[in-house]
């Protein structure tokens, strides 16, 4: 049987060949379209069992099977792979978009929801039943079969214009390699990442070090590399990626303009000035006017912040690094010496109190504790030695020992594997007639893999504070996806979630990475085993907010570019560059130098789904710190509140709004107050 066709359990990752592909995907969507023709005739009726459930059925196989085939094409890369997954992306989007317009089951849907039904319906079902009449219309259901057959067209040439675009920066990136022979260019980098330079360079069969724009190489050099030299060659490198100062082929300029026109034209095709109403349709913000108005306040709120921290770090640079003018390049390295000289203490000490396995085994305690399940490891077919597998089992009394979900972890960097960190669904909840089918979750980071020292010896991967509030934060999402109780897939786990409130169980996971009663659990030192010392977590805490200022206005930067990129920008008075130097002068300190080429790797809103969406990390912020707040209140691994946010919050998934949600689990409607006082810009 192909590998891609067996639904019976998990994916079979060791058996999946490219050649499975797209017999698989052409068998799915013959099926998939048959199913739907019969639904939407008049023959079919108009009750969910009529035809919700068997379109959820066939859907629900092509979105594994596709599901399987775009996490590997995002993890294990290879030129098979991309001409696979490219040859098949065409033909998927066609059938999700003609399935978005296929006016029958529209029609059903509006019955539906008009019938007395309806009424007797479950609130999960009433939900994605709204949800479906809301999507029908943004999948131009209602358009004339003119503008439907373009409609579709633009749909495909974004899919593949967005597949290009990420793909270009992986290559981009792998394409930059920088051998070093002078170990004396290497001052200042820690030991740890200087042996996994000169391993990469050895596999290479180069003498010296490798150095790479992976982050686990790239961040290091800039932030401890004493030679201003390299950190500039670096840093140039890694700015002007998948842009005109590169290979020309991968160069995404023109993919940018022609991604936010097709998008421009979407919107027009729908009725809306343009595609960040479009965006916001689904979101809990209701306009761009009111997203720019929560940034602008922020940027208000952060910018004499921001400043200050500037000021600091530009009168630091220069009158102990001899550093004037303070270049982009030294940011990073002026910020990591004020720090250890403000604070005592560097990223690097900190670093050697967090050995994978001890920084896993504090997340997992922390889940346990306040989530009341167990975290067991577990077996699966996995597509890369380095991936584990685990299980969450109940730990309540009443059903000790159940299943709840399954995970992957893929933690360390690869070539073949894109940038970034990111949760994505493998199963999703739903109840079926032999039981309720159990959740599972890729979890995929890109930290730095377990290195050999100069003599041999390995030693365990080690991991930043900031490497550990990611795990953090991507478990967050998988438990959005895990915990859920909703026994319907359209709003099951994080399905049917606010775009603008995805982020809310992510950010909320962070906040235990800074508490006492966590940290204690899960460190111990790579070479004497100790924990970490009370004083140095409290140098951690003191230092906390260090540079939040200057944080917070350049997501706000970020957020204003992707809103305005997506709103009234008209390309035949600016570029996107030129926008983006427009919003760094309403909000930004820090100016980057002139070859900049940010958009060219922003893959969030250009391959990422973030599209008039990249403020939402900002908007879901201000309810997760309100959230966590009830844990400062209540104790930190309070399992009581543990309860109600997993009940009220991470149990409901997409079945009702986020607001709703919130209010079930604080009582009130959230408060900026508490996110401008986690960020230490309002008193405590």
């Amino acid at each position: 049987m192909n590998p891609l066709l067996d639904f019976s359990g998990l994916p079979r990752f060791a058996d999946i060949k490219t050649e499975h592909i797209s017999p698989a995907i052409d068998s799915l969507i013959a099926e998939a379209r048959a199913v739907a023709a019969r639904c939407s005739s008049d023959a079919s009726g108009n009750t969910w069992d009529d035809f919700v459930a068997p379109l959820e059925d066939i859907n629900e196989k092509l979105s594994r099977a596709w599901g399987a085939v775009g996490h590997l094409h995002s993890v294990v890369d290879s030129p098979e792979l991309r001409d696979a997954y490219n040859e098949n992306l065409p033909k998927v989007t066609e059938y999700w978009t003609d399935l978005g317009q296929n006016l029958g089951l529209f029609n059903k849907y509006k019955a539906l929801a008009a019938s007395s039904a309806y009424a007797a319906l479950p609130p999960a079902r009433r939900k994605i039943i709204d949800n479906e009449v809301r999507d029908f219309r943004l999948s131009g259901a209602e358009l004339s079969d003119e503008k439907k057959e373009r409609f579709k067209e633009i749909q495909e040439e974004q899919a593949a214009t967005g597949a290009k675009f990420s793909e270009n920066v992986l290559d981009a990136t792998n394409a930059f390699a920088l051998y070093i022979e002078d170990e004396k260019r290497l001052a200042g980098l820690p030991q740890d990442i200087k042996d996994a330079a000169r391993e990469a360079a050895e596999k290479d069969g180069k003498p010296g070090w490798k150095l790479t724009l992976k982050a686990p190489s790239y961040i290091p050099v800039l932030q401890y590399a004493e030679d201003r030299a390299l950190r500039e060659t670096i840093y140039r490198a890694n700015v002007t990626r998948a842009s005109e100062f590169g290979d020309a082929k991968l160069d995404n300029t023109p993919l940018i303009d022609k991604i936010v026109a097709l998008r421009n034209e979407e919107a027009k095709l729908l009725g809306y000035n343009n595609f960040a109403e479009v965006s916001l349709v689904p979101k809990m913000a209701n306009t761009p006017q009111q997203v720019e108005e929560f940034l602008t306040d922020l940027a208000t709120r952060a910018r004499p912040f921001a400043e200050r921290d500037y000021a600091e770090l530009k009168a630091f640079a220069k009158s102990e690094l001899g550093l004037e003018p303070l270049e982009a390049w030294d940011t990073m390295y002026a910020s990591e010496k004020l720090r250890e000289q403000r604070y005592a203490f560097s990223d690097q000490e900190v670093k050697e109190y967090f050995p994978e396995h001890k920084a896993l085994e504090g997340l997992f305690k922390v889940v346990e504790t306040v989530f009341s399940v167990k975290i067991k490891p577990d077996t699966a077919p996995v597509w890369n030695e380095d991936v584990r597998f685990f299980r969450i089992e109940s730990a309540d009394a009443k059903d000790a020992g159940a299943l709840i979900g399954q995970f992957y972890f893929d933690l360390y960097s690869r070539d073949t594997k894109r940038g970034g960190a990111w949760m994505d669904d493998a199963i999703t909840r739903r109840a079926k007639k032999a039981g309720v089918q159990t959740p599972v979750a890729y979890l995929t980071c890109n930290f730095a893999r377990p290195v050999a020292d100069a003599s041999g010896k390995k030693r365990p991967a080690l991991f930043t504070h900031d490497d550990v509030i990611t795990l953090f934060h991507e478990f967050g999402h998988g438990l959005h996806h895990m915990l859920t109780r909703v026994d319907d897939l359209g709003v099951a786990g994080i399905n049917g979630v606010e775009w603008d409130a995805v982020e809310v169980p992510s950010q909320f996971m962070e906040n235990f990475c800074w508490e006492w009663d966590v940290l204690k659990h899960m460190t111990a030192h790579v070479d004497t085993a100790k924990p970490l010392p009370r004083e140095l977590f409290d140098k951690m805490i003191a230092a906390k907010n260090f540079q939040a200022g200057l944080a917070t206005v350049r997501q706000i930067e970020y957020s204003l570019f992707d809103m305005r990129l997506h709103g009234d920008f008209d390309p035949r008075q600016q570029t996107p560059l030129q926008l983006l130097d427009q919003v760094r002068a309403e909000v930004a300190v820090i100016l980057p130098p002139a070859y900049s080429r940010f958009p060219n790797n922003f893959s969030h809103i250009f391959a990422g789904g973030y599209a008039a969406g990249y403020y939402s990390y900002k908007w879901a912020e201000v309810l997760s710190a309100d959230a966590y707040s009830a844990f400062e209140e209540e104790g930190v691994l309070s399992s009581q509140a543990g309860a109600r946010f997993r009940r009220e919050v991470l149990g409901v998934g997409g079945s009702r709004s986020a607001a709703e949600s919130f209010r079930a689990f604080r009582g009130r409607d959230p408060s900026l107050d508490a996110l401008l006082r986690h960020n230490g810009m309002i008193a405590a």
